[in-house]
């Protein structure tokens, strides 16, 4: 909890709640936290990255002041450079797609970032689709000489997710047996399980992906619907050795503990919440009675609502 007046919207990312799950646990006396990271600004982890590469690149000088920034996102990263480029004066042009949550392009909208859409194929999440829009960022970089965040190469980002690791350290009361968190760009689960391993060498990391495009296991890309992972390729800043092991959750699954989370724990997140929670429980089942296994609230529900209540598949008045 933050005390005090804050002088800006920017000095309330961070610092976020560790929940324990009370009804979403697995049967053998393990835990499972959640880190809510909807409490962030934009009700999104991202807030944090966004801010660390729109400050590195002021430090060296790459960012001048009042200069435009580019970047391309599935969503929750645009949202939050949009919400630092606002608050710092920065002109921000998105490269995005209509295979994404509209409630993250009218934010970022909102929020005064020029948005161009590249069209997907059926709305799906493909290797294609993220090449598509890497490129176009990369594009409109070169021509109007904007600072490119880069998310998919920037290592500048991975001192807010040593700064999460510190945070949930000092909450679990440094008592950490596992983390478990899904790859998009792969800078939450490197900079997280590094700054974890450091306190804990034994601890066990857990890394999550779209089993529809499990490239990371050594599958083939495909098409999936969880924002903000599954890039559909073996991104930069990957590691074998980030993981112990690497788990497939389907968006299906994804959806159904998405639902399970807010009906069950009253909290609304994403699908890719709802992975971190499959793959949580899976790994809670191998461990001991009062291991802790944390993972990641990446972000709030409400950024999906109406896609989730709009899908054919997943009906709000159809569900159990």
């Amino acid at each position: 909890m933050r005390n005090g007046v804050s002088p800006s919207i920017l000095t309330c990312v961070g610092g976020t709640s560790l929940l324990a799950l009370r009804k979403i646990a697995p049967l053998n006396g393990a835990r499972i936290l959640l880190k809510i990271e909807s409490e962030n600004p934009t009700g999104s982890m991202k807030d944090r990255m966004a801010l660390a590469m729109i400050e590195a690149g002021e430090r060296d000088g790459r960012l001048k002041p009042g200069g435009p920034v580019v970047e391309y996102t599935g969503g929750s990263t645009g949202v939050s450079l949009a919400l630092v480029c606002a608050v710092k004066g920065y002109p921000l042009h998105i490269v995005s797609s209509d295979a994404f949550a509209k409630e993250k392009l009218d934010h970022m909208r909102i929020l005064g970032a020029k948005l161009q859409i590249v069209p997907s194929e059926a709305g799906g999440m493909t290797e294609k689709l993220t090449r598509d829009m890497i490129a176009a960022a990369g594009a409109i970089a070169h021509s109007t000489g904007a600072f490119w965040t880069d998310q998919m190469n920037n290592v500048d980002q991975l001192a807010a997710y040593h700064a999460m690791a510190d945070e949930i350290w000092e909450q679990s009361g440094g008592h950490v047996d596992g983390f478990v968190q899904c790859v998009g760009t792969a800078a939450s689960i490197r900079g997280i399980g590094e700054g974890l391993r450091r306190r804990n060498p034994n601890l066990r990391v857990i890394a999550v992906e779209p089993a529809e495009s499990a490239v990371l296991s050594g599958g083939r890309p495909g098409a999936h619907r969880m924002d903000g992972i599954g890039a559909g390729f073996v991104v930069p800043m990957w590691s074998a050795a980030l993981a112990h092991a690497i788990d497939k959750v389907s968006t299906e699954q994804a959806v159904v503990m998405q639902l399970r989370l807010a009906r069950e724990e009253g909290l609304f997140a994403g699908t890719s919440t709802g992975a971190n929670l499959i793959a949580a429980l899976r790994l809670a089942d191998q461990l001991s009675a009062g291991a802790i296994v944390v993972t990641v609230m990446c972000d709030t529900g409400m950024k999906y609502w109406k896609s989730l209540a709009d899908s054919k598949s997943h009906n709000i008045s159809s569900l159990p």
